[in-house]
């Protein structure tokens, strides 16, 4: 007997919820950041809802949440080496998070007048170093995204996914003089695998910033490369 067609040929979802992990292990100036060596870890949950589709396209709109958002700062230190009026080398002083470990050394050279008369001239460098990190809890919203998924008739697809949201941190990052709001977006790409027409898994890459679009005193922004896995499922 002839089988009747199937009424859906396509591996694409109508509601989609998923939960996911996601790290990234250095920033750079990839895009607009200039924070370095920071690392993320967030674990979350995300809504799908198909918008359209056709053989070539299925178009979803995407928003996650994200209960769990670490953020890794570098911690620093400052050396003092005067060489006016005495040759001395200070202890070393915590200067909290800094933006890179290779800031390097910075002259310093200043004239203080004495309490009897004349003055007295300080000169010396300023050397700073990386000593350790700090993890910062935070968790997140991405209430505006969409994800792209070609080919939705095979069961494996390529992707390509956007969002834009919001952060809020315990404490200012990446640096001291930031603030504990920061807005975030993301883009990338990556391959989605249909187990049945009702669950999948997804791996994929994104380019991911964060900054306080000057909300705040200091804006340095942080760039990562994120890589994600996600597990899907719904109807």
């Amino acid at each position: 007997m002839a089988q009747a067609p199937d009424a859906n040929p396509f591996f694409a979802r109508k509601n989609t919820f998923s939960v996911f992990g996601a790290y990234s292990n250095d920033s750079s100036h990839i895009l607009m950041g200039q924070a370095e060596g920071r690392r993320l870890l967030n674990i979350g949950a995300s809504y799908g809802r198909r918008l359209y589709v056709n053989r070539v396209v299925n178009w979803q709109y995407n928003g996650e949440i994200l209960p769990v958002a670490l953020e890794s700062d570098l911690l620093g230190q400052e050396v003092d080496t005067q060489t006016e009026p005495v040759v001395k080398t200070y202890p070393p002083q915590p200067v909290g998070q800094i933006l890179s470990c290779d800031l390097g050394s910075t002259s310093y050279k200043y004239v203080l007048p004495d309490p009897g008369g004349g003055s007295t001239t300080y000169s010396g460098t300023q050397t700073y170093s990386c000593i350790g990190r700090k993890w910062t809890i935070g968790e997140a919203i991405s209430p505006i995204g969409f994800q792209w998924n070609f080919l939705p008739r095979l069961k494996t697809q390529p992707f390509f996914i956007g969002h834009g949201g919001y952060m809020y941190s315990t404490q200012p990052i990446p640096v001291l003089e930031a603030g504990s709001f920061n807005f975030t977006f993301d883009v990338g790409a990556g391959v989605e695998l249909y187990r049945s027409k009702n669950q999948s898994v997804r791996a994929e890459y994104r380019f991911h910033h964060i900054s306080n679009h000057g909300t705040a005193y200091a804006n340095p922004g942080i760039d990562n490369g994120l890589f994600q896995v996600t597990y899907s499922f719904g109807h």
